[in-house]
């Protein structure tokens, strides 16, 4: 193996007798690199957002924001970056930096960097150029500050522009002094890039392939296998090992708790956790794909999913998140599991023995841990088609985005001529682990779909779990939670001839 390396703004910069539980934001920093900044240290604000060249769909490479902050340096060993400063300087600015200075986007100035990383990784993005620019203001004269534009349909909702620039992709980033107005509109004001831009120019190349990487120092090993089956041996000689994928929760224990694990593996760039295959009977979702990709991915084809992915974090923590690491942690308050379990999922797990298939609803058996065995690691989900008729997802939370749920609950229903045939229900926040809400289905299976049965199953659905009062919720509010959750549900998905009535 080579000698650790990463590529910043041009420069290879080596890794040399860096610590292996060293943050990206922190080596970026000793770097002299101070754009970017640690504001939560959880992948909440944004403040340390950068941009690294990953595999695209549409195009060979595309720049991908994620939080520094969470990442150990050592995972983009070969890889990629781009800082705030790699983007412009005080006398050439960016675009996005332009925009956001002329309009007033940045006040103090601790965010603004991160927001310019995220906002950039945005106007990158190439499907976004093949969309319209923003339209001209009816006297012909250059669009409005506000970035508005005549509807054509283009851009259903007010977090798209008319550029097609998607807000979403700022969901990550806080900024604590400005009110979010002024951002909004150096957003919505982006053009196109330039055709002598080099990071546009970028994406027609594909990005650097990810080595082996071996990083050890103060009683501490990372390790990146190049394959799975040189990971799974490794698991079996070293099952203490901590598996690694987007980072996303471990890295808050390392920032918060001064967590540490002598042996850390990489696996989100193995190739045989990478695979997405849409058969007729079965989709299979590869454990180390990001939920950014698995949403790319599937195109739709998943609604609970496509109602899932916005309300699961943020752009910046699913760039980096995985479905193999939101079930591997085993959390009772992960966002994913109870849309899996409504989906009826299944877990391919692999070890040095071989395979085997787990159902969702067998998988977890108590607080943080599952049937998983030493040595064995997630490859993939399998969802069974065909899906559900009636899906849905309800979370609750002290914000809209980017926020932990109080409680979470996954709909998955098949209603024929007004009767309930199959129920799948999956909660999160309400028990040790995520569960199935086994009485409230077998109070709609076989029942009709309507204002009554709703009702009774609403009142069976308050039992299920066994909710806890904490600093997000009490134990009485989760149990209201989830009988209003039904009703909710119900209303928006009423049976044809109680909406005629």
């Amino acid at each position: 193996m080579q000698s650790p390396t990463v590529t910043v703004n041009g420069r290879v910069l080596p890794l040399d007798g860096v610590a292996p539980h060293t943050t990206a934001l922190d080596w970026l920093r000793s770097c002299g690199l101070l754009g970017c900044k640690e504001g939560c240290a959880e992948g909440e604000c944004g403040a340390c957002s950068v941009l690294v060249a990953r595999p695209g769909l549409t195009s060979p490479t595309q720049w991908t924001a994620l939080n520094a902050c969470l990442v150990p340096i050592a995972a983009l060993d070969g890889q990629e970056l781009v800082t705030a400063e790699g983007l412009g300087t005080s006398r050439a600015l960016h675009p996005v930096q332009r925009e956001m200075a002329v309009r007033g986007g940045s006040q103090c100035g601790y965010c603004t960097p991160g927001f310019v990383c995220s906002m950039a990784a945005e106007y990158y993005r190439p499907d976004r150029a093949a969309l319209r620019e923003p339209a001209p203001s009816p006297d012909g004269s250059a669009p409005s500050p506000d970035g508005s534009a005549p509807s054509d349909g283009a851009h259903p909702d007010h977090l798209h522009g008319p550029n097609g620039f998607d807000l979403h992709a700022l969901s990550g980033n806080l900024c604590r002094c400005t009110g979010y107005r002024p951002i909004r509109d150096a957003a919505y004001a982006l053009g196109q890039p330039a055709a002598d831009d080099v990071l546009a120019a970028r994406r027609d190349q594909p990005p650097p392939a990810v080595p082996g990487t071996r990083l050890a120092g103060g009683g501490a090993e990372f390790v990146r296998p190049t394959s799975l089956a040189e990971t799974l041996d490794l698991l079996a000689e070293q099952p203490e090992a901590l598996l690694l994928a987007g980072s996303t929760d471990w890295g808050v224990d390392v920032n918060l708790r001064a967590a540490r694990a002598a042996l850390v593996v990489a696996i989100d760039r193995l190739p045989e956790l990478r695979t997405f295959d849409a058969g007729s009977d079965v989709i299979e979702i590869g454990a180390a794909l990001t939920l950014t990709e698995v949403e790319e991915l599937v195109q739709g084809r998943v609604p609970l999913l496509s109602e899932l992915f916005p309300q699961f974090a943020s752009r910046l923590i699913r760039n980096g998140a995985t479905f193999g690491g939101n079930l591997g942690t085993g959390s009772p308050i992960g966002d994913a599991p109870p849309a899996l379990l409504a989906l009826d999922a299944s877990v391919v797990l692999a070890s040095a023995a071989g395979e085997r298939e787990v159902l969702l609803a067998e998988y977890f058996t108590g607080y943080r841990t599952s049937v998983r065995r030493t040595g064995e690691l997630i490859r993939a989900v399998r969802i069974p088609l065909p899906q559900p008729g009636l899906v849905g997802f309800h979370k609750i939370a002290k914000r809209r985005f980017d926020d932990i749920s109080s409680v979470a609950v996954g709909f998955g229903l098949d209603v024929e001529d007004g009767v309930v045939r199959r129920a799948l229900i999956g909660l999160g926040g309400v028990a040790a682990t995520p569960v199935r809400a086994r009485a409230t289905e077998e109070a709609l299976t076989g029942r009709p779909w309507d204002d009554e049965t709703v009702l009774e199953a609403a009142r069976v659905m308050a039992t299920e779990g066994t909710p806890l009062d904490d600093h997000r919720a009490s134990a009485a509010y989760r149990a209201a939670m989830l009988g209003q959750a039904l009703i909710k549900f119900h209303a928006r998905n009423r049976a044809p001839q109680e909406v005629g009535a």
